[in-house]
């Protein structure tokens, strides 16, 4: 690009055609106007009569200058003129951009993106082949036209972790492969990290190395800790600096179940510090309820700390079967246990029938062997609704006839009369140790203490169940503790005492660990290897780059021990995890993380990411040179006389007032305009909550891959609606899916919606609501709904009739279920002269395509895909999940040819009488 007085060009040769000007006015000045013709019968006297000088008239100065201007503004605008051109790049050849792509980015990622979009542009201008490396996610540099990854940039988004040396090596055995030179452009996040040093070394090797630094350096949350009684809330910031203060937002949910944010604190930094900490004491009730602690006004991955049972005191309800003898503490049945889970429980009091409504976590029963029948009928029901029930043995359940003769519904293994005893006078022998935990056991991996042993224990019968149900069992295979499972809840026996008397197993460390294991003490205490070893936990939400939670989807499960040893990255996302009914935050930043800046050679420059906004003017240029050239087509009739001058002037101005007319189509209309058209396109109309339009956008996604894999409809990529600013009728079919906090549309978007319908759109309302309500005002999405459609010119509905096209328009469907089925889907009424056709299953409806369709079955979310094509969100379990996700595509097919092709088989009633007529 040539740069004149500030003004870039990208054709500069075409200003030479400045110089042919002068030669335009030279032509046009010696070019006289038409002449004027007049009807006057006296001028015959002057036949034949010549003068004996002519002198041609000429155009007028200012026609001749009009023209001028013209001509310079279409010469001028041919050339590409560029206001604010970008002179970042000097350089020639292939162009290498690395992206860090890391958390620390995320916040400022619209501006970084700006920036590369703007250098792609310049490098598209200058003729270089560009290829783009995130380092969090690294491929083989491949180098392109600068114009292709202008259409690949919305799809770079930061990832929630940074480059480790696994991905460095990656990128260094991708770029051996490349052959020959390139210079590079590195945008840093301003974090160093292992391998940096080494990837800096490599791409100097290449060629030159431009660095441009995020603004303002990073800044993260450390997970938050719970000791003493408070939590623990550590802010780092990669790089000292000045005094000043930050908010951390507890985010969670209220007793209404309304996410919101629940409490704030400042923490302040002290000049040249990079730590700021706080200590927050909140009431248990509170604390149970946050889900996150973030940084305010940081979107980041790094500035989210996720919480998980490490912030949440379990309700415990401890019953024993006999009463505490005074002054003797230590013989209690539940001394051990309340020592125990006194630092991470809460303690629920009174009888069994009075713990039950206020629905602890776990109930402990000690050597509790006779229950009322309301009692067990209630405890039963309790377990069923997902309720943990801990039953420890004693002398009173080894006395008792309880699950002798067949198996009790609250003991998971029927059991001997009489207890064993070993190592006593009276004993079978010695007493017993543990025999290592099983894979199938909860507590396999926790290391056994040789001072563990058994002396007196509840003896279970022979079973066939028996083998499924031991947990723990002693070093000659009988039984020590046993489970089953009783509805959503389970049931857990330790065969022996709760207290010292049979066993010395309530004096380890190995007893907190087992209850640790059962979810009976809450992990407030930091997670250790040991404590996990042996188990798996699944993924129940992941976080993005951006600090945003969302489903898992089909990751598979993770170790225990690579939970909390391994490296975040590809194959370890942060998030929530879940073992049976416990749950650990896997944060972006470890407890002992610590953030260190970036160090860059002294030879690599290091410029800021502040993006030049430039400004094309040659549309500008080329309507100015339409406009002089329509005021000279009006002049030029009004000197020759074939125009009036009030004429012209009505004319002139009415052109003029055409102008801003002309100027309102903006390049970003443009844009939209042909992104829209270039082929088929399904929209979603934009709600303002990103997590919603995120979902509609890959779930139309998805429709569109089904659409092309099964019919001859390949649509494009789908496009986000904004009612107020874009086209409508550009789009066969949108999606609106509907939310409670979404805004009003304005009344201009009501009548460019009503204009849409009756040209032959349709919309599919999609409340997302049908797992807690029907369709209807009887829930948020349902009133929303509501108020949303009233000023829509919306005909009558009925729910659709069994004989309706959309049943058989591509499939033969008669439900139409997405991610929740049992909602009823309404459609236009059918007229009310419909009548059945003789021979034919279904009814002569009206022609027209219905231009609503309502509904609450969330069809986006069970759409939807990610970019690889996988299925974003569950549907259903199992075959039967599957099998509805196929129902769900099916009418979304059915939906979209509808759309394109009408009530074409609802025209198959007429071939009979047009067979009929052709007399075949």
């Amino acid at each position: 690009m040539t740069v004149l007085a500030g003004i870039g060009f990208t054709a500069p040769w075409i200003l030479l055609g400045l110089l042919t000007l002068p030669i335009l006015w030279l032509i046009l000045r010696a070019v006289p106007p038409a002449p004027i013709r007049r009807l006057f019968p006296a001028v015959t006297l002057l036949l034949g009569l010549k003068d004996d000088e002519s002198v041609s008239d000429r155009t007028p100065w200012w026609l001749l200058l009009l023209r001028m201007l013209a001509a310079a503004a279409i010469i001028i605008g041919l050339a590409g003129p560029v206001l604010n051109p970008s002179r970042d790049q000097t350089g020639t050849g292939p162009l290498l951009l690395v992206l860090d792509a890391s958390w620390a980015g995320a916040a400022r990622w619209s501006s970084t993106l700006d920036q590369i979009d703007a250098q792609l542009s310049e490098a598209g201008r200058a003729g270089r082949p560009v290829s783009i490396l995130r380092m969090t996610e690294p491929e083989t540099p491949v180098f392109q036209a600068a114009e292709a990854w202008r259409g690949r940039l919305p799809g770079l988004i930061p990832m929630p972790w940074q480059p480790a040396e696994a991905q460095i090596d990656q990128i260094l055995a991708a770029l051996s492969e490349v052959d020959g030179g390139f210079d590079t452009h590195w945008f840093s996040d301003r974090l160093g990290y292992d391998g940096h040093d080494q990837m800096v070394s490599a791409l100097q090797e290449r060629g030159d190395v431009t660095v441009y630094r995020s603004p303002a350096p990073a800044m993260a949350l450390l997970p938050a800790a719970y000791q003493d009684g408070v939590i623990q809330l550590t802010v780092l910031r990669a790089e000292p600096g000045a005094a000043g203060t930050v908010t951390v937002l507890a985010q969670g949910r209220d007793p209404a179940g309304t996410a919101r944010v629940l409490h704030s604190a400042e923490l302040t930094f002290e000049n040249g510090a990079t730590e700021a900490q706080i200590e927050l004491a909140l009431p248990s009730e509170l604390r149970a309820r946050i889900t996150r602690f973030e940084i305010q006004s940081q979107r980041s991955a790094g500035a989210v700390t996720l919480t998980d049972d490490s912030l949440r005191r379990r309700e415990v309800a401890l019953i024993a079967g006999t009463l505490n003898r005074e002054g003797l503490e230590l013989l209690s049945p539940l001394h051990y246990l309340t020592q125990v889970l006194v630092p991470t429980a809460d303690f629920v009091d009174g009888g069994l029938l009075e713990v039950l409504p206020a629905n602890p976590d776990v109930i402990v029963l000690s050597d509790v062997a006779q229950m009322s029948e309301t009692e067990q009928a209630d405890l039963i029901d309790w377990v069923e609704q997902g309720g943990l029930l801990l039953r420890f043995a004693g002398p009173r359940m080894a006395a008792s006839d309880l699950g002798r003769d067949e198996e009790d519904t609250l003991l998971p293994a029927r059991l001997r009369s009489g207890g064993r005893s070993v190592g006593g006078a009276m004993s079978w022998g010695e007493a017993k140790a543990l025999a290592p935990f099983p894979e199938n056991s909860p507590f396999y991996g926790l290391h056994i203490p040789d001072d563990v042993v058994i002396s007196t224990q509840v003896m279970a019968q022979p079973d066939p169940n028996l083998a499924d149900r031991v947990i723990a069992s002693l070093s000659d295979g009988t039984p020590l503790v046993t489970r089953k499972a009783l509805g959503l809840g389970q049931v857990v026996l330790f065969h022996v005492t709760a207290d010292a008397e049979w066993s010395s197993l309530p004096l380890s460390g190995l007893f907190v660990e087992m209850l640790d294991r059962l979810a009976v003490a809450s992990a407030a205490k930091s997670r250790q290897e040991a404590q996990l070893q042996g188990t798996t936990w699944e993924p129940v939400q992941v976080l993005d780059g951006f600090g945003t939670l969302s489903d898992a989807g089909t990751l598979v499960g993770v170790d225990g021990v690579e939970l909390v040893s391994g490296q975040i990255g590809p194959e370890l996302r942060p998030g929530l995890y879940e073992s049976g009914k416990q749950k650990l935050a896997l944060n972006v930043l470890s407890e002992d993380a610590a953030l260190s800046p970036a160090i860059w050679p002294a030879d690599v420059p290091i410029k800021g990411q502040e993006a030049t906004s430039e400004t094309p003017l040659g549309g500008i240029l080329l309507s100015l040179a339409l406009i002089l050239l329509t005021v000279d087509v009006i002049a030029s009739l009004a000197l020759s006389g074939r125009l009036g001058l009030a004429r012209a002037a009505a004319v002139a101005l009415g052109a003029l007032l055409l102008v801003p007319e002309a100027q309102a189509q903006t390049p970003e209309d443009t844009e939209f305009a042909l992104e829209a058209t270039h082929e088929l396109v399904l929209a979603h109309v934009l709600t303002s909550d990103p997590q919603v339009d995120d979902v509609a956008q890959a779930g139309l996604r998805g429709l569109a891959q089904t659409l092309s894999y099964r019919t001859s409809v390949e649509p494009a990529a789908p496009i986000g609606v904004d009612l107020e600013r874009d086209e409508l009728a550009f789009f066969p079919l949108l999606y609106w899916p509907i939310s409670p906090d979404q805004p009003q549309p304005s009344t201009e978007a009501y009548a460019k919606l009503n204009a849409y319908l009756r040209s032959g759109g349709m919309i599919l309302f999609d409340t997302r609501d049908a797992d807690i309500a029907g369709f209807g005002a009887s829930s948020p999405n349902g009133r929303k709904l509501q108020q949303l459609a009233g000023p829509l010119n919306i005909p009558s509905l009925e729910p659709i009739p069994r004989d309706h096209v959309l049943t058989r328009t591509f499939y033969l469907l008669q439900d139409f279920p997405g991610r929740y089925a049992g909602a009823e889907v309404w459609v236009e009424s059918a007229p009310l002269d419909a009548e059945q056709i003789e021979g034919m299953p279904f009814r002569n409806l009206n022609d027209n395509v219905t231009p609503v369709v309502i509904g609450g079955n969330d069809w986006a979310g069970a759409w939807a895909v990610d970019r690889n094509g996988q299925a974003l969100l569950p549907v259903g379990r199992g075959y039967a999940g599957e099998r509805q996700r196929e129902l769900a595509n099916r009418f979304g097919v059915n939906l979209v040819m509808h759309v394109l092709t009408g009530n074409y088989k609802s025209d198959q009633v007429h071939v009979p009488a047009l067979l009929d007529r052709l007399g075949q």
